[in-house]
């Protein structure tokens, strides 16, 4: 692992920092696919409860895509089906965590880094933070992965505004429409991330990753009734780990809980 992408851990809470601070922590073609490995790694740790993403310095969570590698990767269709294969891998990665994730953003999460967020399970954004995909202005559009999670998130209308005009939508109006879950000052954005992610990290892991699962299925079939039946049933296998007894009987006994991922 190169120093591009620098990975903390601290039991439970991983941080995933992307590390090109005068670059606005752009992503190389390169580390679509470190980043994917970094995350696979850290969604079969069992110790790994959750996953904080953020870009390193004060000025950018991530600017996207590196425009570096526009005309090696992305000069033609064919070289950018390549590029958008190692994108699509690492979003679907993200997406498809099991471990619970969180987008730290300060500054600027804009074109890719503002897609890689969307693929997180929850966004907190500084308040002087600035986010879109301004894509109209490079002649490129977003691909369908990208667009189902951004539509999920914040609708069809707001994603046609975010697209259609190109703009940087500051933290307020991000908030306004669902695009950050919170946004706190500044100099409290760390305190304020690592808190909620220990929180989360406290909670049933097996039940987080149910909840996921459950969420992909529900937003993936048309109707409900064409579940299959291991899918309808899939919230009942909760009731036989040792996490639910655990749960419960702490609960009656009125101590915290001590959940192992079982």
């Amino acid at each position: 692992m190169n120093d591009h992408i620098l990975l903390d851990f601290k039991p439970p809470v991983a941080t995933v920092t992307f590390n090109r601070p005068s670059q606005r922590n752009a992503i190389s073609f390169g580390m679509w696919h470190e980043f994917s490995d970094i995350l696979q790694k850290l969604d079969a740790d069992r110790d790994t409860r959750a996953v904080i993403i953020t870009g390193a310095g004060n000025e950018a969570f991530s600017a996207g895509a590196d425009i570096q590698d526009f005309d090696e990767h992305r000069s033609n269709s064919t070289k950018g089906r390549g590029y958008n294969d190692a994108v699509n891998g690492a979003l679907k990665t993200l997406s498809e965590m099991s471990t619970p994730t969180i987008s730290m953003i300060r500054g600027f999460a804009v074109g890719g880094g503002c897609e890689l967020a969307v693929a997180t399970d929850l966004r907190i954004a500084s308040d002087d933070s600035r986010m879109g995909i301004p894509v109209g202005r490079l002649g490129i559009s977003i691909g369908h992965r990208e667009m189902q999670g951004l539509v999920n998130l914040v609708g069809k209308g707001n994603a046609l505004y975010i697209l259609l005009s190109a703009r940087l939508l500051d933290a307020q109006e991000c908030l306004r429409i669902g695009l950050v879950n919170q946004v706190v000052k500044s100099d409290e954005l760390e305190e304020y991330t690592y808190k909620l992610a220990r929180d989360i990290a406290s909670l049933a892991p097996l039940s987080h990753a149910v909840n996921k699962l459950t969420m992909h299925q529900v937003q993936n079939k048309p109707s409900l009734e064409n579940l299959t039946e291991e899918e309808a049933d899939l919230p009942l296998t909760q009731f036989d780990t040792k996490d639910y007894l655990e749960g419960y009987k702490a609960f009656l006994e009125k101590r915290r809980p001590n959940f192992i991922g079982e």
